[in-house]
């Protein structure tokens, strides 16, 4: 994680607060601007605010909030608008800018947003091999299961999913390596800056950058010839029948969503479906633990627990 890189997206008073606090970045996962209030950090599976010499909370000003911003748009607000109608920014490094205030409708579509009093940054941490012990469950010589990975927020399920990509991209062990297509839909999993993707998704994977997942999908089909399509957090109606299309047209599908438990994710109507036509092949569980991406248990298509505790 490079340091200055982070702290140069930041207003002068804010970047030197984190210069001080000399910050391990490998465990600094948000860091929140919230006008008048302490600058929040979520650090190490934690909470903390920093503090000004006096020991007194810093406490965010709209004027740290502009200049931010500025940094972060490249003095180019104007230039993000679509972005921003979406609650986001991508930045250099893979890094994911999120901002609140008050949003301005069009009828009952969001045109744009002004007056922001919120800006969250959360940073893209990208940790290659840490699917490693996942790939034998998913991925042999002779196929490729269409698998879902299931965890609460913040537990690690992108990460783990970006990693997969690679390694189905690249090839790992004596396997060869597969065309992927990646549906982005968030900016989150390349993480593209510029249309540049700044984590490693491998050497054959194609990336279709804030498409709509349902779009996307039938994109890549159509024009990409993907052995493998990726998405990340399934869960609308409409990405329903993208995913019936990516079966039927023989590519692998790998996906993630929202979910503590089996029980959990098949109470919802979208997955029951999924479930009762025994779309996944594989089924992968997170759990919350003190680090990210710890694997409870995987299953199989038919609820059966092949693996726990990875």
């Amino acid at each position: 994680m490079d340091a200055n890189q982070i702290q140069n997206l930041f207003a002068s008073n804010v970047r030197q607060l984190l210069v001080d606090a000399d910050l391990d970045y490998d465990k600094l996962y948000e860091i929140r601007l919230r006008v008048g209030r302490p600058l929040f950090l979520t650090y190490d599976g934690g909470e903390c605010f920093l503090r000004q010499k006096d020991t007194e909370p810093y406490l965010v000003t709209r004027e740290d909030l502009k200049e931010t911003l500025e940094y972060v748009s490249g003095y180019s607000l104007y230039a993000y608008e679509d972005e921003i109608r979406q609650g986001f920014l991508s930045v250099q490094g893979g890094h994911r800018v999120g901002v609140t205030g008050k949003v301005i409708l069009d009828g009952n579509r969001i045109r744009g947003m002004k007056y922001i009093s919120c800006i969250n940054v959360r940073l893209a941490h990208e940790i290659q091999g840490c699917a490693q012990s996942v790939m034998p469950y998913i991925q042999t010589r002779e196929q490729i299961m269409h698998t879902l990975i299931v965890s609460p927020p913040r537990c690690g399920k992108t990460t783990l999913l970006r990693d997969i990509i690679r390694q189905m991209s690249n090839g790992w062990g004596n396997i060869s390596g597969v065309t992927v297509g990646v549906v982005d839909e968030r900016s989150e999993l390349a993480g593209c800056y510029q249309g540049i993707p700044q984590n490693d998704l491998g050497m054959r994977t194609d990336i279709l950058d804030g498409c709509p997942k349902a779009e996307g999908m039938q994109m890549l089909i159509r024009s990409m010839s993907p052995v493998v399509v990726a998405v990340d957090e399934l869960g609308k109606e409409e990405d329903f029948k993208a995913v019936e299309s990516v079966i039927h047209c023989g590519c692998r599908l790998i996906a993630t969503a929202h979910g503590d438990s089996m029980e959990e994710t098949l109470a919802q109507p979208f997955f029951r479906k999924l479930w009762e036509a025994r779309v996944f092949q594989r089924y992968v569980f997170l759990g919350k633990h003190d680090r990210a991406g710890i694997v409870e248990a995987i299953y199989d298509e038919n609820g059966k627990c092949i693996c726990t505790g990875l």
